[in-house]
């Protein structure tokens, strides 16, 4: 068994990385961002008062998140194509500073994760999700490079992108999770950083591959 954690800010490339990795090693992948997108998705629809913490904790008790083929549903409703926008980004930030939210995904990750062969990406996986994975990587980049591959991002999709919009969501999320009380963003101590401002994404792949081969002989 080998649990590969990702950890990194928004626009490094860690969901298509670990997609990439689950791939090749036959390994199941859990995006932790996706779930936090799908709680922001869910309280921006039903208009939820964050600061209300009895609405938040009823809305959590009805909501149900699963995985399916690479594609989220919350309560039975495929919202993969919902929320990679920039306002499901902020809407996932606030959320995410919220005890009750964070309790409840961060169990449901080690849930998910419990006795089998993963790679997660996230924000705190190495640092507070799976503090003993086998091998812990940090993946950045600059903010404008990360801007850019969300701009692109968005617009292969058919959606419409404002790319200094981007710029300044993701360096307004940058600040909100390095600074959060709980769980902030930050490297783990073991984990291994990989700048991919200058490097291809089959770079990258097989930057992991080594570290994962190497942690899983």
């Amino acid at each position: 068994m080998i649990r590969i954690a990702i950890d990194g800010p928004g626009g490094a490339g860690k969901s298509t990385i670990a997609k990439m990795v689950a791939e090749k090693m036959n390994m199941e992948y859990i995006d932790t961002g996706a779930m936090y997108r799908a709680i922001g998705w869910m309280f921006a629809k039903n208009k939820v008062n964050t600061e209300d913490s009895a609405e938040v904790q009823d809305v959590l008790e009805r909501t149900v998140i699963d995985f399916d083929n690479g594609k989220i549903f919350l309560n039975g409703e495929d919202i993969s194509g919902e929320i990679r926008t920039p306002e499901i980004s902020k809407a996932a930030s606030v959320c995410s500073k919220l005890p009750e939210v964070r309790s409840k995904l961060v169990a449901l990750q080690r849930e998910i994760a419990e006795g089998k062969s993963v790679v997660m990406d996230g924000r705190d996986i190495g640092t507070n999700v799976l503090p003993n994975a086998e091998v812990k990587i940090f993946l950045t980049a600059d903010p404008m490079v990360r801007a850019k591959r969300r701009y692109d991002q968005l617009l292969e999709s058919g959606k419409e992108a404002d790319l200094d919009f981007i710029f300044e969501d993701i360096k307004e999320r940058d600040y909100q999770d390095t600074h959060r009380k709980l769980n902030p963003l930050q490297q783990a101590e073991d984990a291994v950083l990989l700048d991919t401002s200058d490097m291809t994404i089959n770079q990258v792949l097989d930057e992991i591959m080594k570290m994962a081969e190497g942690k899983n002989e």
